[in-house]
C-alpha cells in the first residue's frame, strides 16, 4: 500500500514503515497536534513549525520559517539562553507576539536533541493567556492609550488658548505702548511688575535702573524728583492688599511739574493682587488753574493755547469753550455756546477722591464720559473748580473744568482686565489639566502594581532569583511615578488657590519629634539630628501645610547627601518667629541655579542621574508664602545646603 514517498506494509497485523514514510507520517501526526511545536537552530532561527504554531502566532508557515524566535519572543533578551543551551530539558514562561500585536503568556518546553552531529531545540507552547495577570496587562495597556487620546486632546485645547492669551497679550502690550497716559503694575511687596514707555520717559528713568523698593538707588531716584517723596513712597511701597480704595493724587516735582496719579486695585477670585496706577502730566492744567483765579484774561490767553480741554459751565449752559474742546467733540464753538444743553454733551461723571489733597484747595477731581458729535465716546480725567463771584456770568457761580483725553488709557484698562480674565482661565484650565492627567495615570498604575503582585506570586521558585529582582525595579518605579503624580496634583491644587490656610495652635516641639521619628523608619544609611533650643513651643500653624515644608525639606537633604552623612534640622524661635533650618552636607546648590530654585520643574544643573521632579521647593515656596513667612538657602558646592523658613509665631 503507498502513500506518496512512504511505503507501509503489513506483517503479522503490525505496520512498519520505510525511513521517508516515517518523515512524512510524523509530520502529518504533528500537525494534528492542539499545542504549537517548532524546531529551533542554535541561533534561534525556526527549522520547522506546526499548524498550531502558525494559527496561534497568526503568521504562515512560510514567514516564521524566515524569522527567529526573537522576532515573536517578547522577552527572549531576558532569559538566561547560556543556561538553556546546556540543559538536556527546561520549562519556563514568556510573552509572544502575535502579527497583529497582541501579546499574551505561554509556557515553553525545551528539549536539546543531536541529529548527525548537529544540535537543535525541540519546542512546545502552552498558552496561558487566560491567566488574570494577561487581562489585567491588557486592560492597563487600552487603558494608557485612552489616556494617551485624551492628553492629546487636552493638550491640543491648551496650546489654542496659549496661542490666543499671546495674542491678547501682544495687543495689550501694544496699546499700553500707544497710550500717553503713564501706566505702570505693582505688587504688594513695592515691586514695580510692568510699565509703559510713557511711563519712563515722563520721569526720566535712566536704562540702568532697577525699579523696586529693594534697590536704594531706586528709592533715592524717586526722593531727588519730588517735593513730598513720602507721599509717593506711602503709596507705592508701603500699599496693602486690603488697600480697596480707588484714588487720585496728586505729585508735584522739583522741577516743578505736577502729576495727577489714579490708582485702582486689581481684583482676582475676590482678593486683590495688585494695583494699576495711571500718571498724567497735568502740568499745564495746574498753572490754568492758578492763572484762573488771578486775571480773566491770563484765563483766556492760556486757555486757548494748551491742549487740556477747558470748559465754563453755569447749569446746564456752557459759558467758554477753548479749541481743544472743539476738536475732542467734533462741535464748533457757535454751536456749543448757542443754547447747547451741556447735558447732550457729558453722558456720565462720577467724582473721585485725591488723598493728601491741601485743605486750602476749592477743586475736585472728576472722570467724565463725554458723547461726540458722530456718536463715539471719549474719557476725560477733569480738575472741576468752582468760580463763585472770580468771573462776573450774571451774578452767578460756574464751574471750570479742566481735564485730558484718557480714552486710550479707558480702553487699555479693559484690555488688561479681559487679559487678567483670560490669564485665570488658563490658569484654571492647566490646573484641571494637571488634575485631568494625575487621575488618568493613576488607574492604570493601580493596574500595573496589582499585576506585578501577582506575578511575583506566579513566580517560579526557580527563576525567582532572576525575576525577583525585575519585579522589585518595577515596584520601586511605580511608587517613584506614584509620588511624582502626588507632588502633580498637589502642585496643581496650590497653583489654583485651591489650598485653605487654616491655623491651629500646634506643639511644634512634639510634631517635629515625631515626624523625624516617622521619616527615619525609611532610611538606611542616614540620620537625622533634631536639635530645639526650647523644651515646648506652641504656634498657630496650619499642620496640613507645615508638614509637606519640612518634609521635603528633610527629603532634599537626605536625598543629596552622601550614605552614612548626618542631617541637622533645627528649631528655634526669635522676635515672635519661628525658624526651622535644614543643614545637610551634600551636592551643594551652584550659585547660577539659585535664583531659579523655586521655579515649577526646574532642577540645578548639578544633580545628575538624582531622580526628582523639580516641584518640591516650588510648592515649599507657595505653602511659605500661605503662612506669610519666608525661606533662604545658603549654599557651597561640594560642601553642603543650608535652608531656612520663618514663619510668624502666632498666639491667637
Amino acid at each position: 500500500m503507498n502513500s506518496g514517498n512512504g511505503k507501509l506494509a503489513s506483517s503479522n497485523s503490525k505496520w512498519t514503515l520505510q525511513p521517508e514514510g516515517e518523515l512524512k507520517f510524523a509530520h502529518l501526526l504533528i500537525n494534528q497536534a492542539v499545542d504549537a511545536a517548532f524546531g529551533l537552530g542554535e541561533n534561534g532561527e525556526f527549522l520547522y513549525v506546526n499548524d498550531a504554531t502558525c494559527r496561534m502566532t497568526e503568521y504562515s508557515r512560510e514567514e516564521l520559517l524566515a524569522m527567529t524566535l526573537a522576532d515573536v519572543d517578547v522577552d527572549y533578551s531576558l532569559h538566561n539562553w547560556s543556561e538553556i543551551k546546556v540543559r538536556d530539558f527546561i520549562t519556563f514562561k514568556s510573552r509572544y507576539r502575535t502579527k497583529t500585536g497582541r501579546i499574551f503568556l505561554v509556557e515553553i518546553s525545551l528539549t536539546r536533541v543531536e541529529h548527525q552531529g548537529k544540535k537543535f531545540s525541540c519546542v512546545f507552547i502552552y498558552d496561558k493567556s487566560d491567566r488574570v495577570v494577561e487581562l489585567s496587562m491588557q486592560k492597563w495597556t487600552d487603558d494608557l492609550r485612552q489616556a494617551k487620546d485624551n492628553l492629546q486632546e487636552e493638550v491640543s485645547k491648551l496650546k489654542t488658548k496659549e496661542a490666543e492669551l499671546e495674542t491678547s497679550l501682544s495687543l495689550l502690550h501694544s496699546t499700553l505702548e500707544s497710550t500717553a497716559v503713564g501706566i505702570v503694575a505693582v505688587n504688594f511687596e513695592g515691586d514695580i511688575l510692568s510699565l509703559n514707555q510713557r511711563f519712563t520717559d515722563m520721569w526720566q528713568i535712566p536704562e540702568s535702573l532697577m525699579l523696586s523698593k529693594k534697590c536704594p538707588q531706586c528709592k533715592t531716584f524717586f526722593e531727588n524728583q519730588l517735593k513730598d517723596p513720602e507721599a509717593f513712597f506711602r503709596l507705592i511701597w508701603e500699599v496693602s492688599s486690603q488697600s480697596d480704595f480707588e484714588s487720585y493724587d496728586i505729585l508735584e516735582l522739583k522741577d516743578g511739574r505736577v502729576f495727577a496719579h489714579y490708582s485702582k486695585p486689581h481684583w482676582l477670585d475676590n482678593q486683590i493682587i495688585g494695583r494699576v496706577w495711571s500718571i498724567w502730566d497735568i502740568t499745564e492744567s495746574k498753572k490754568t488753574e492758578e492763572a484762573l483765579q488771578l486775571n480773566v484774561a491770563r484765563f483766556r490767553t492760556l486757555a486757548e493755547t494748551t491742549d487740556a480741554n477747558t470748559f465754563l459751565i453755569q447749569g446746564t449752559r456752557l459759558c467758554y469753550i477753548n479749541p481743544a474742546v472743539e476738536k475732542l467733540t467734533g462741535y464748533t464753538i457757535q454751536e456749543l455756546l448757542n443754547g447747547f444743553d451741556v447735558r447732550r454733551l457729558i453722558k456720565s461723571k462720577k467724582t473721585r477722591q485725591v488723598r493728601n489733597q491741601n485743605q486750602a484747595a476749592n477743586f475736585e477731581y472728576q472722570e467724565m464720559n463725554i458723547l461726540t458729535k458722530n456718536g463715539t465716546e471719549r474719557w476725560l480725567a477733569c480738575a472741576v473748580t468752582k468760580l463763585d463771584g472770580m468771573l462776573d456770568f450774571g451774578g452767578k457761580p460756574v464751574e471750570l473744568i479742566t481735564g485730558i483725553d484718557i480714552t486710550d488709557y479707558k480702553y487699555a484698562e479693559s484690555d488688561l482686565n479681559q487679559a487678567l480674565e483670560q490669564a485665570k482661565q488658563l490658569s484654571e484650565l492647566r490646573a484641571r489639566f494637571l488634575s485631568m492627567v494625575c487621575h488618568q495615570f493613576r488607574t492604570p498604575l493601580n493596574i500595573v502594581s496589582f499585576s506585578n503582585s501577582l506575578l511575583k506570586e506566579e513566580v517560579d521558585k526557580r527563576t525567582a532569583k532572576k525575576i525577583q529582582p525585575l519585579l522589585d525595579h518595577m515596584q520601586a518605579a511605580i511608587e517613584q511615578i506614584g509620588q511624582m503624580l502626588d507632588d502633580i496634583l498637589f502642585f496643581a491644587k496650590a497653583e489654583s488657590a485651591k489650598l485653605n490656610f487654616e491655623p491651629k495652635p500646634l506643639e511644634l516641639v512634639q510634631f517635629c519629634k515625631d515626624l523625624v521619628a516617622q521619616m527615619q523608619i525609611g532610611i538606611k544609611h542616614n540620620s537625622i539630628n533634631f536639635v530645639s533650643q526650647l523644651n515646648s513651643l506652641i504656634a498657630c500653624i496650619d499642620k496640613k501645610l507645615l508638614e509637606p515644608i519640612l518634609k521635603n525639606l528633610l527629603d532634599n537633604a537626605i536625598k543629596y547627601s552622601p550614605s552614612n552623612r548626618a542631617v541637622d534640622f533645627n528649631l528655634s524661635c526669635e522676635k515672635e518667629q519661628v525658624i526651622f533650618q535644614v543643614k545637610d552636607r551634600g551636592i551643594g546648590i551652584p550659585l547660577e541655579d539659585r535664583q531659579r530654585l523655586f521655579e515649577p520643574f526646574y532642577r540645578g544643573s548639578n544633580v545628575d542621574s538624582i531622580s526628582g521632579t523639580g516641584l518640591g521647593l516650588s510648592i515649599l515656596k507657595t505653602l511659605v508664602d500661605l503662612h506669610s513667612g519666608q525661606v533662604a538657602v545658603e549654599s557651597e558646592v561640594g560642601v553642603g545646603t543650608t535652608f531656612t523658613v520663618i514663619l510668624p509665631l502666632l498666639t491667637k
